[in-house]
């Protein structure tokens, strides 16, 4: 096994050399049989990474602790799903998930029926092939999955506790997906301008790749955000951890990237601009790779320090230096090309004010981010920025998104007359300020949450107008019912009316957002067993403290009875468990939920006559959080789903056609 697990990353290298070789002299002869050998080629990297990830999925499911990464990552006692998915544990396993994704989409892209013929395919190819080459070098010369020990241990190390939950599974999948789908559009941009293609063609072509990778990478900080709200014990649900802030700031610029292609779609403006977006966001993938691998930066979610940063760097460097430079080469041809803003108040305009207040929020969180990194090499001294600093930032950043998200689908494109503006926005403007006038009366006073809750209510009822209208025009011409007319609305336009269910489901995480940070409320208290703990209008009845044993762990409990409003609602166990092969114990909540808020109790210590002291807190609108997370995901679905291409033929057309 050892020397066939090997010989798949070897050989998997000297394909992806030879590929890339073959294909990029195939360009420059114009040979098409040479292009088809690379493309062969590809496939057979695709055998060998699948070969490389079984092998190492078997040899972590049958616990060969001869192989210094099941030793490191696994032991016997752990579940069988834990053992397969520590195959994403490390530095190794997880550089291998990446390289066969990014393996996998090489091939959907070569082969993609829609790109048949098409002389963009093998400028795609050549640069996807790039990426594969730097990954398995990585994987075949520093980071190894299969290094074999000089002495057999008898049990593994096992798996870090805060990864054995359902949340890990998931994250780290959906996150590679996004990063890796990233490189698709960045490898489109890149063929189009070697080829001089400066119209849009490319961005109608990876327009679902786009999407595709942003919905995978909103999935991986959903669950990241979840898997921190449960697992980790603090109450909170973003930390602005560099990691997190790592996976984040590619879907800014992503977002940016997916609106302001609207605009050179209709408008032919903005190809610098959008073009420069897709470098940004690719380049960000690799700077959060180097951040979760290099080690300069704590962070609960970092791998181990290792001098994998140092060559995540350079290769960032050289890839968009390069991709800077084919854009400078071709900036007179994009810029003669553009078209021009005919007004201030129209739909241009706003995705442009989105665009630069969404790049504007990848900005602050990269420059908080890297500080302490900066600090210390100017001043030597590592300053730490913590969550005020970027809470402060962003606060009005996503107010003002949230502004624009409200008032642009009642813009016109080109311009908006003062007097549809009136009769658009007049009525949403009047219902949004008494609403905000309500909410002050019923209690909600902080400033921010006011007006933050009175953007949401305006955009709910822009999009419903959106919907109510559109309805409305249908029936008018076909007489068909309700339901009926709004399911071929929706359906003839996925893209404009999924991505209103996409702007509903940001609402529902704003209302999270600002329910939670501003009215939260937190105790910790010490009680012996039959008293009581009261926050709000929740009594928490302490009635027993035992343990238990799970394999090699040891658990200790709390069974507690939640009361609200003197009515019982339910009883919690919150737990610590210590896992036999881990210093650190880990905690489990005790979690009630429910639309208006979450009740969230914490074991945080006990002692033998069984007092215990608990962290009780009170997350108002958590659960909205989650609705809005499910709603961006049907969203997103719904824009992609049986989406049509456009048949366009770029002008250039230097390689000869494939053979059908």
């Amino acid at each position: 096994m050892y020397l066939f697990a090997n010989a798949t990353i070897y050989l998997g290298l000297a394909l992806a050399i030879y590929s890339l070789l073959i294909i990029t002299l195939g360009i420059s002869t114009k040979n098409q049989k040479l292009i088809n050998s690379g493309k062969g080629g590809v496939i057979g990297i695709l055998v060998c990474a699948s070969m490389a990830m079984f092998s190492l999925f078997y040899l972590l499911a049958t616990s060969q602790f001869q192989y210094e990464y099941v030793t490191d990552y696994t032991s016997s006692e752990l579940p069988v799903i834990y053992k397969l998915t520590a195959l994403w544990a490390g530095n190794s396993g997880s550089l291998l998930l990446w390289t066969f994704f990014l393996v996998l989409y090489t091939v959907m892209v070569s082969f993609s029926r829609k790109m048949r013929g098409n002389p963009m395919v093998p400028y795609i190819s050549a640069i996807l092939l790039g990426n594969i080459v730097f990954f398995f070098l990585i994987l075949g010369f520093v980071a190894k999955p299969f290094v074999l020990l000089d002495q057999v241990p008898i049990e593994g190390h096992g798996l870090n506790p805060m990864l054995q939950n359902p949340g890990m599974i998931i994250h780290p999948v959906t996150l590679y997906l996004g990063y890796v789908g990233l490189a698709i559009p960045f490898a489109y941009a890149m063929a189009a301008l070697l080829l001089k293609n400066v119209d849009d063609f490319w961005i109608k072509m990876t327009r679902r790749w786009t999407i595709i990778a942003w919905l995978f990478l909103s999935l991986g900080n959903i669950f990241g955000g979840q898997w921190a709200y449960v697992e980790l014990g603090w109450g909170g649900y973003w930390a602005w951890d560099p990691v997190e802030n790592a996976s984040f700031m590619p879907w800014l610029t992503a977002t940016a990237f997916l609106h302001s292609v609207m605009i050179q779609e209709r408008k032919n403006m903005l190809k610098i601009w959008n073009i420069g977006l897709i470098i940004t966001s690719y380049a960000l993938t690799l700077f959060g790779t180097f951040l979760v691998r290099s080690g300069v930066l704590t962070s609960v979610h970092a791998f181990a320090n290792s001098n994998l940063g140092l060559y995540f760097l350079i290769f960032m460097g050289v890839m968009v230096i390069g991709a800077l430079y084919v854009l400078m080469s071709r900036y007179n041809l994009l810029k003669r090309s553009a078209g021009e803003f005919n007004s201030y108040i129209s739909k241009e305009s706003s995705f442009l004010i989105n665009n630069l207040l969404l790049v504007g929020s990848a900005f602050g969180v990269f420059w908080g981010t890297v500080f302490p990194l900066v600090s210390e090499a100017v001043r030597g001294t590592k300053v730490t920025v913590g969550m005020p600093f970027f809470n402060t930032v962003q606060a009005p950043i996503l107010l003002s998104m949230m502004f624009l998200m409200a008032v642009c689908p009642l813009l016109a494109w080109q311009r908006s007359s003062l007097k549809n503006l009136k009769k658009n926005f007049l009525i949403p403007a009047i219902l949004a300020v008494a609403a905000m006038a309500l909410m002050v009366v019923l209690g909600i006073q902080k400033a921010w949450a006011v007006i933050g809750f009175g953007l949401i209510v305006l955009l709910f009822i822009t999009h419903f107008l959106e919907f109510y209208r559109g309805v409305k025009a249908r029936r008018k011409m076909t007489n068909e019912k309700i339901y009926l007319s709004l399911y071929r609305l929706m359906t003839k336009n996925r893209r404009r009316y999924g991505g209103y269910i996409v702007h509903i489901g940001i609402a529902f995480i704003a209302m999270g957002i600002i329910g939670s940070q501003n009215y939260d409320v937190q105790t910790m208290k010490t009680v012996n067993l039959g008293d009581s703990i009261e926050l709000r209008d929740y009594r928490i009845n302490y009635e027993r403290l035992d343990q238990k044993k799970e394999g090699i762990n040891d658990i200790v409990y709390a069974e507690m009875t939640v009361f609200k409003n003197g009515k019982r609602i339910g009883s919690i166990q919150p737990e610590k468990v210590f896992y036999g092969n881990w210093d650190q114990p880990s905690s489990e909540v005790g979690l009630i939920s429910s639309l208006k808020e979450d009740l969230y109790v914490v074991l945080s210590d006990w002692e033998d006559n069984g007092k215990a002291t608990f962290i009780v807190k009170i997350n108002p609108m958590i659960t909205w959080l989650w609705i809005g997370s499910f709603m961006i995901v049907i969203g997103s679905l719904f824009a992609v789903w049986n989406g049509k291409y456009q048949n366009i033929t770029p002008r250039y057309t230097g390689v000869r056609k494939e053979v059908s």
